[in-house]
């Protein structure tokens, strides 16, 4: 299975799991059964509300899944209209996300924990800042 983790730099496995999906410097994606990465630098990472494009970066790329602190509706329903899991990311590093996917413990994202904009603040954990 192949995995999209966004990230605040590119360490493979050690790379820490950045807060929002569309805010990433980077994505990895990880195939979990061959523990192989390859990483996309997000030329968008910084941008106007509502004009994040992570998803044009992932196009063609054969994901199955995509593990995030934080993401916007938007960004939700086009993940889930293409049948790729969207999962909230527990863990700050890639390597103990992939071990939490392995396990099986990750949970799926739905619209009610998803971010309705920019510019609000869900504490220090998972989700958007």
């Amino acid at each position: 299975m192949k995995i999209c983790i966004p990230v605040e730099e590119n360490n493979g496995f050690d790379s820490r799991v950045c807060a929002h999906f569309g805010s990433a410097p980077f994505f990895l994606i990880v195939d979990t059964d061959t523990s192989e990465c390859d990483s996309i630098v997000n030329s968008g990472a910084h941008h106007a509300h509502g004009m994040c494009q992570p998803l044009a970066l992932l196009e063609g790329k054969e994901i199955d899944g995509v593990v995030v602190g934080g993401i916007g509706r938007g960004a939700l329903f086009k993940l889930q209209a293409g049948n790729i899991g969207v999962y909230l990311a527990q863990h700050p590093t890639v390597r103990e996300t992939v071990q939490a996917h392995k396990a099986g413990t990750l949970q799926p994202v739905d619209p009610a924990n998803a971010c309705a904009g920019h510019g609000h603040g869900h504490g220090d954990g998972p989700g958007c800042h």
